[in-house]
């Protein structure tokens, strides 16, 4: 039998609160998601002014770097014509994003879960999410 650490409802809202904290000291309204080690959704929020166009982006961002255990920012060079992870984001259904803005969550060594945030920049929404996953991993050493 195997144990597996992952995310609740309490680590969503936590992360949720410190992307929506970033955003709006940024002042930029995003759609932010947050999901489990498996990319599940757990959590999400379309701030005031979030484009709608940016909710599934966001959750698809989520479910990316849960599922890769990467940041979606690492996936956009190796996705290119000519790299190993070409055609990458037709993988789930097309699900997969490669751009900024989908980052994992770990406790030690272990991805237990992600968040994913878009409608800024993918500067803005990769800094956002880094963030996020930053205040929490400070919060839960």
């Amino acid at each position: 039998m195997k144990t597996i650490q992952r995310a609740d409802i309490d680590d969503a809202r936590t992360i949720l609160a410190a992307a929506r904290q970033a955003a709006t000291e940024m002042n930029v309204p995003v759609c932010i998601a947050i999901c489990d080690e498996a990319g599940d959704l757990i959590a999400f929020e379309r701030m005031e002014g979030a484009k709608a166009s940016s909710a599934e982006i966001a959750i698809d961002k989520a479910f990316t770097a849960a599922s890769t255990r990467k940041g979606t920012h690492e996936l956009a060079n190796a996705a290119q014509p000519g790299q190993p992870a070409y055609g990458v984001w037709t993988a789930a259904n097309g699900r997969f994003m490669i751009i900024a803005g989908g980052i994992p969550i770990f406790h030690a060594d272990t991805v237990i879960g992600a968040i994913g945030v878009s409608s800024g920049t993918p500067d803005q929404d990769r800094e956002i999410a880094q963030t996020a996953a930053r205040e929490w991993a400070a919060q839960n050493p």
